[in-house]
């Protein structure tokens, strides 16, 4: 890039002499260049330890249960559902995934989950909540 940056600065040198900081605009050049460079690769997230090989079946390890109300889920929440859970990344890099705000990836968490809850088939896996716990004295 700063090779670049010179080249530019040799080919215009006619125009560049006579600026007050050519040497600002040489670096300034090269910073440009820089971020064109990163432009079209900024949606790329590498993920890592993440990159694991995908299962010959996606179901395996999942309980039919779970795929079937995540299969109910609008796709979006399935996507937020997939980064944020199964690939544990974190509200940021789940929103750069998908292109949307922090905001709208933590909304589509709070709505899938509320979905999940619901659901009557995932009931028994689910953990007692703390106010079911407080009206059966602890017992289970």
């Amino acid at each position: 890039m700063v090779a670049e940056a010179f080249a530019r600065a040799w080919a215009s040198w006619a125009k560049v002499r006579r600026y007050s900081a050519p040497r600002g605009w040489v670096v300034r050049s090269a910073l440009n260049t820089g971020v064109s460079w990163w432009r079209p690769r900024r949606r790329e997230i590498p993920l890592a330890s993440h990159d694991a090989a995908a299962l010959a079946d996606p179901a395996q390890g999942l309980d039919a249960a779970v795929l079937a109300a995540l299969r109910r889920l609008p796709a979006r929440q399935r996507e937020v559902i997939a980064l944020r859970v199964f690939l544990d990344l974190d509200t940021q890099a789940t929103a750069q995934v998908l292109g949307i705000a922090p905001g709208t990836v933590t909304a589509h968490l709070a709505r899938a989950a509320a979905a999940l809850r619901r659901e009557p088939a995932l009931r028994s896996l689910a953990a007692p909540s703390p106010a079911d716990t407080a009206h059966n004295g602890g017992q289970q």
